[in-house]
Order: C-alpha cells, then structure tokens, then sequence
C-alpha cells in the first residue's frame, strides 16, 4: 500500500476512485453471489487503504466510497423489502491499540471524563448471514436479509424452517425487529457437503457460504432440508425498549427464546474486553461454529444514541478480527482475465490446498506490480493466507529469487489480439479493443442493462451471449433495435410469445429512463454510479455533459462538479473525445432518449446549507454536533467562508465568529442549535 503521505492529490483522486469499484466489485460477489474472490484479510486491507486515503486527503472523498456503504444491493429472484431501520456494519480493528483508540474516541464524542468507565459487551463475531426478524403482536410477519443495509431481500418462509427462530413470543413489544445471525455449525456442514456429494449436487466450499447459499432460496423447502441455526445480537425497530444497557437487551432477548453466543460478556474495561478477544480466541478452533473476530458494542442505550452513526457504521460498536490463517502450496500457473473495462488481471492457480478447513485453489494477484513485489513464476511454493473466504492472498514467495527480470507484461490482449497498455502513472494495463474485444463487448452489454445502469429485466448473460452469436447486437445501441427480431426470436428454441413481448416491452420500458443510470450504463472509466448521479444533476442531461466535455473549458467544468477530480474529469473527456463513442452515445439518445435529470432530494430548512461550528460547545461535543447537522442534510465545514450559511458558536469563539460577523453570516448560539434540531 503506498503511503498517502507520498500521494499527490491526481494520484489519491485516482486511486480512491479505483479502491470504490474494487470494492464494489468484490461487495457484489460476497453479499450477492455467496462467491467471495478474495480472502476477508485482502478485503479488510483494501478497506483499511481507502479509509488512510480518505484520512490524509478528506477532500477527496467520493459519494460512492466504500466508508458509506454497506453490503451490496441485492439482485436476486427474491422479493425485495426496505429495513424499517438501516442493518448497519461495522468498523474493523486489527490491534489493540485499535481498540483503545475506539474506547478513547466514545470518551472524546461525549465529553467523558478520563475516570467514568466505559463498560462494553464483547461477543463472538460469527460468520454467517445477517438477518432481521419481525414481530408484529408476538407474531413473526417479516424476515429479511441485510443487502446492502437499506433494501434486503423477503426470507420470511426460509426463516420459517429454522428451528431456533420462534413463531411467536410471549410479552413482546407491539412492534420488535430482532437481529442476528443465520449460520451452519461446522459438524452440519461437512454432513451437508457428504450429502451433496453423494447426491451430485453443488459442493459448498465453507460454512458461510453454506448458510446463505441456503438461507436465500426462492423454495423454503430447500431452505428446511439444510441444518440452519440462529443466533441474535441485536434489534432494529422496537416499540418500547424495555432495558437500559445492551447486556439487558440481550438477556431480555434471550428470555423471549432466541439462542445467544457463547462467551456474550459484559466487560468493565478495555482490558477486560481484551481479555475476553484472547480466550475466545483461544477457544476458536473448538467453537462449533465458524467465527472471525470479537464485536464489542458501548453498553449503555442512552449513549449508543447520542453517539449515533457515522457513514455506514454506529460510532459505539467495533469488530475486532482475529489474524488470517495461512497454508503452503504451488502456484500451478499465472493465468490473465480481461475485465469488462478491458484491465488485464493475473489470476494465480494454485495446487489446491485446506486452510482452516476450506479447500482454495485459486488466488487473484491484482496487477503485476504484485507479481512483481513477491517475484513469482508459476513452480513457486507460496505461503498463502485466507481469514474465512475462498481465494486467498498470497503472503510469501517460498521460493523467492530476487535476481528475476520482471515478470512479462503482455504486449496484446489475449481475447483479441488488440494493444495492452498502461496509462502514465497506472499499474494496470488495459486492452485497447474496446467494443471490438469479445472480452469487453460482452461485459459492456452486461453493464450496460444490469440492475444499477439500465435494470431491463429479461435481457440476462444467457440472452446477450445468444444475441451476439446471432449478430443482432454489438453495441448497447443495438438493444433498441430488437424488435425488428421479433418473429426470428419467437421461431428459436426456448424462447415464447410472452417471454419475447415481456423482454421488448421491458426494453421500450427503458426509454426515457433515468439519465444517470444510462451515463452509468456508458461504462466510462472511473464513473461509477454516484458519480454519474453528480454529472447528469450538474449538467442536467447527458447530451449538456457531452457538449461540456469537448468544450475548451471541459476540465475546468467538470472538476467544479462536487466529487468529480481531475482524473474522473479527464476519463470522460476522452471517452466524449473518441468519434466511435460520440457515434454510439447519439445513437442511444435517440432510441434510448434518456430524461433530464430531476432533483429526489427532499428540501428541508437546512438542507444543502454549509454550518461552522466553532467555541466550546457545552451540550455536545464537536463530533457529536457535526453529525446533528449531517443527519439534517447541511454540510459541517471547519472554516468559515462567503459560502458558509450558518456559524454556531459556543464560549470563547473568536476569529471565526468575527470572520462571520464580518461576512454578515447567520450566527446562532449552541441552545439556539439544539432548538432547530428538536424542531427537525
């Protein structure tokens, strides 16, 4: 990882940007597809880096950054439901250094003093599904899966299978969202596995994968032949909280019937706390089930809520990670992948090989660069290391030899013969083919129609793959024209009356559509979803960003636009530079005829407006108020200026506040402060 403090602003622009797709990426495969492609290590790393990033460059950070995310939006056949309240995650520490940090950073954001203990609870992070339970008079109505922390998926006839889920409770609130944990014990996996094997059905390749590969039938009767178990940690809505701390909570809970961890503790200290990590730590390996860390979680309700959340995480819970497992084997041979956006990715093979009970075979090596730093050449024994997933990293070339030329970059793209590249100041070499590469073709058609660009329902991998041998379709263009197939589609196997007019209706129904999800669709580099949101509401419509974007002032344009850097910024006046693209991006508006963009964002009295706080504020601390203002839509800055909209200034403000008085800006008092946020 390279060290920010060495970063230029263009390359942490840049490398935050490709830090958010990766990461995305690899949320789809965990969270969507129960198909990790890298080991929990590699993504807690990958995570760590963006977040050091976004530490030393706080200007940088993107809309779409993996620090605001939870999870990934599910697309599977399974109905969709919103949480009543967001399915949080959470924060990772990796030392305990960490974890005296988080207790030292409650203690600053509510103003405690260095002697008012900080009590915790301390639990097994199990390695399972997340799931939420709702109750409505007693009686179970809802189950559903986290997704992406915000909609999740309908369980509720799966959960109904389990047996360690109750039906009804007795002496529950009206209203009780329970959370917790859907798992498979190790013993019922590897009875499973014999199972499947026996019978010639899929192989699971551990138990997480397991659970939610079950738990997310569309047939409960599948879900009811698998040996699920549950375990709770939690709640989201509740009517009336009946207890004070969350250690009552959670005996509260079990007493109505749900199964709770093993080693659930409530720790006085940060020691204690520590303690509780190193033996069940220790225990790991005899658990009955698959673990991989410790969440420790502020014990009293009252300051859960005032320390509240931040981005995708609560401020008063932290999972603390128990170290990767690590195995020796061969890499068998260094294989290369071309991606949809034409990267060349090397991909290692490995002699399969168990670590901490999981058969891997496979490791992604990310770019030569990687290649490079560990000098492999496939023959080489390697030290691998996975913390609960399938394709592990690779930790240490056993056979390393530092008089090795670099490895190879290849000079051409192995799907069409087309140049590799890299890019000035690029690890990654990329093919030049563009929609003429097999590779790419059909992964910008895939992008293209996929549930976060254009969602047309009906028009899978298995249809575009068909289409293209058929040569109706080369371009996303193309899409709109298949109408003119509509009797040689009818006249092809598998294919009816109904499914052909819902897939053409389905595309008709895509016209018109929103324009940042078509610009998403586009497959520029470096524009993901969020940004392309931000591009269409500063220009209003694709076809304004275009003009703007070959404009003699494009870079200065674009980088004006909130999130946009000057490397974003340059990717979409090259991809507007190029004649084929322009060509294909007219075509689309006409058939396609994406809309204007129009504003979903609810106006309240502070929204979009810039706050100063500044002064001792006596109520709340900094932090705490910052965050009252984020939650009310404005924005908390640390400086004043002719764009800040409001000054809140406690005891002893100085220089702002005449800065403000000066810039004749609204200034309120702290008690002033609290009274608009009682009133939101």
């Amino acid at each position: 990882m390279t060290d920010p403090a060495k970063m230029t602003e263009a390359e942490a622009a840049n490398r935050l940007m490709r830090l958010a797709r990766e990461i995305a990426r690899h949320d789809a495969a965990y969270h969507d597809r129960d198909d990790p492609e890298i080991s929990d290590a590699d993504y807690d790393a990958l995570v760590a880096e963006n977040k050091a990033i976004e530490a030393a460059f706080p200007h940088l950070v993107r809309d779409d950054s993996p620090s605001k995310k939870v999870g990934h939006v599910p697309s599977s056949p399974l109905s969709k439901v919103t949480h009543a309240q967001a399915m949080l995650s959470l924060d990772n520490a990796f030392s305990d250094d960490d974890v005296r940090e988080f207790v030292a950073r409650v203690r600053r954001f509510l103003s405690l003093n260095e002697d008012e203990p900080v009590v915790l609870t301390a639990e097994p992070k199990i390695d399972g599904l997340s799931c939420s339970l709702r109750y409505e008079g007693g009686k179970l109505v809802l189950a559903a899966t986290r997704g992406d922390g915000t909609v999740g998926e309908d369980v509720t006839a799966n959960a109904r299978t389990i047996g360690d889920i109750p039906e009804t409770l007795k002496g529950a609130p009206d209203v009780l969202e329970v959370r917790g944990e859907v798992y498979m014990a190790k013993e019922d996996f590897a009875s499973l596995n014999a199972r499947q094997e026996e019978a010639g059905g899929k192989i699971f390749a551990n138990p997480r994968n397991a659970a939610a590969g079950s738990f997310r039938q569309k047939d409960a009767s599948v879900t009811a032949s698998r040996p699920l178990r549950f375990y709770v940690h939690g709640w989201g809505e509740i009517s009336a909280v009946p207890r004070d701390t969350q250690a009552q909570m959670v005996a509260w809970l079990e007493g109505l019937g749900f199964p709770v961890a093993d080693y659930f503790k409530r720790c006085e200290s940060v020691d204690e706390a520590l303690a509780v990590y190193a033996e069940i730590g220790s225990a790991r390996a005899g658990l009955s089930y698959d673990i991989d860390g410790v969440v420790y979680k502020v014990d009293r309700l009252d300051w859960q809520e005032r320390l509240g959340k931040v981005a995708k995480a609560p401020r008063w819970a932290l999972a603390h990670k128990f170290p990767a497992e690590q195995a020796e084997t061969t890499l068998n041979a260094i294989e290369i992948q071309v991606g949809r956006t034409g990267k060349l990715t090397p991909v290692g093979r490995l002699e399969p090989v168990g670590v901490g009970g999981v058969i891997v075979s496979n490791v992604t090596l990310h770019n030569f660069d990687e290649i490079d730093r560990h000098r492999l050449r496939a023959g080489d024994r390697v030290k691998i290391q996975r913390a609960g997933d399938v394709i592990p990293q690779v930790v240490e070339n056993l056979d390393y030899d530092d008089s090795r030329e670099p490895y190879p970059r290849p000079q051409a793209c192995p799907e069409c013969d087309s140049e590799a590249v890299a890019e000035e100041g690029e690890v990654d070499i990329r093919c030049t083919g563009g929609l003429i590469c097999p590779a790419q073709r059909f992964e910008r058609l895939k992008h293209f129609v996929s549930r976060g660009a254009m969602d047309i329902d009906g028009l899978g991998a298995k249809s575009i793959e068909e289409f293209l041998e058929l040569g109706w379709i080369r371009k996303p263009s193309d899409i709109f024209t298949l109408r003119e197939h509509r009797d040689e589609l009818l006249a092809r196997e598998g294919w009816q009356e109904k499914s052909v007019d819902n897939l053409l209706a389905a595309i008709d129904a895509r016209r018109g559509f929103d324009p940042g999800r078509f610009l998403f669709g586009l497959g520029i580099r470096h524009v993901g979803a969020v940004t392309a949101k931000d591009l269409v509401k500063a220009f209003g419509s694709v076809a304004a960003l275009e003009e703007a974007a070959r404009s003699d002032n494009a870079l200065e344009q674009l980088v004006n636009v909130d999130g946009v850097g000057e490397v974003v910024a340059q990717a979409v006046i090259d991809f507007f530079h190029e004649p084929h693209n322009r060509e294909e991006v007219a075509l689309l508006l006409k058939r396609a005829a994406p809309a204007d963009y129009v504003s979903d964002v609810q106006d309240t009295a502070w929204s979009g407006k810039t706050i100063v706080f500044t002064g001792k504020l006596e109520s709340v601390s900094r932090d705490e108020a910052k965050a009252q203002a984020e939650r009310m839509g404005a924005k908390a800055a640390g400086s004043v200026s002719s764009k800040t909209d409001l000054l809140v200034a406690g005891p002893g403000a100085g220089s702002k506040l005449k800065k403000a008085q000066g810039l004749g800006i609204q200034v309120m008092s702290e008690e002033e402060w609290l009274a608009e946020v009682a009133k939101a």
